[in-house]
């Protein structure tokens, strides 16, 4: 490490407590929480001004509040302590190399995992499973998962991804609307409210231009956020719905909700289709239990219709 590297990382007794300090606006609080006296923090933050060049919180008295310039510093700094706190933990008390931390999206853990977990305890009865249920993509280093299941395209950064499945897009609509609107041809489902799920408004669109139909204007749709949601809405007689068909099998084998006509659905476009991944850490220590879930997944993923 050369000088300019040093000059970049002030001790960490300084950055611990200016972050307790902007946490808690005040010096005295972040010492009562630190162990240290109050003199001692206001002397480390001071030296950590220094060290910056710059003032990082307006005194008033006792009270202190983070300046423009400490709440920048603040964003970018409590994220990486968190981090090294985080990878300390884990290094101090590992986890069992037998549990598996999961993060999945909503629909895809209800509908197509959790069914399948009595063969994985099965085949791996040592294995635990923990599964949390998370939408937006993360940064693997600042959260306690292992892998994460993402739909679309294989882009989680710093991750690596296993193609599980393409999804296979269907029209579905409750009977009793089918036999009302008479609803047999891809044109009939303009008889009836078009609903869409909120991140794919142009989904009807794209689904009925190769019959050359036009859709109502994506704002004329109804929205909803989730496809189970939305398959509840179209049960209930709201309209017609395009929803993944994996998510929707108990519906469509009760007959509670019915693809209304024998027209084989158009090829999706390039670029359109959408697939589900495993993506996990790049580089991570690939421990047996990761290796036995990732190979049952990937048995699991040839069943998938």
């Amino acid at each position: 490490m050369n000088y300019d590297d040093r000059r970049r990382l002030p001790p960490m007794a300084m950055l611990h407590c200016f972050e307790a300090s902007a946490r808690l606006g005040s010096f005295s609080r972040a010492g009562a929480a630190l162990n240290l006296t109050q003199s001692a923090v206001s002397r480390h933050v001071a030296n950590l001004e220094q060290w910056l060049g710059t003032a990082l919180f307006d005194r008033h008295g006792r009270r202190v509040v983070l300046n423009d310039k400490g709440q920048d510093y603040l964003d970018d700094l409590a994220p990486a302590l968190a981090a090294i706190r985080r990878a300390t933990g884990r290094f101090l008390e590992p986890a069992p190399e037998h549990v598996i931390e999961l993060a999945v999206l909503p629909g895809f853990g209800m509908r197509w995992l959790a069914p399948r977990l009595p063969r994985l305890t099965q085949k791996h009865p040592d294995l635990v499973i923990n599964i949390a249920s998370r939408v937006d993509l993360f940064d693997f280093a600042r959260e306690p998962f292992h892998a994460a299941i993402h739909v679309g395209d294989p882009d989680w950064p710093d991750a690596e991804h296993d193609l599980l499945f393409r999804e296979h897009v269907v029209p579905v609509i409750s009977p009793a609307l089918a036999d009302q609107q008479e609803v047999r041809r891809p044109k009939d489902l303009l008889r009836v409210p078009l609903l869409v799920q909120s991140q794919r408004k142009d989904a009807w669109s794209r689904w009925l231009r190769p019959f050359g139909l036009d859709a109502p204007e994506a704002g004329a749709m109804p929205s909803i956020s989730h496809f189970l949601m939305l398959a509840q809405a179209v049960k209930a007689g709201g309209g017609a719905a395009l929803i993944p068909s994996f998510l929707i099998e108990p519906e469509l084998a009760s007959g509670e909700l019915v693809i209304p006509f024998d027209t084989p659905s158009p090829e999706t476009p390039p670029g359109d289709a959408r697939s589900y991944w495993l993506a996990f850490p790049q580089g991570s220590p690939k421990t047996k239990a990761f290796a036995a879930f990732r190979d049952w997944m990937r048995e699991e993923c040839t069943r998938q219709p």
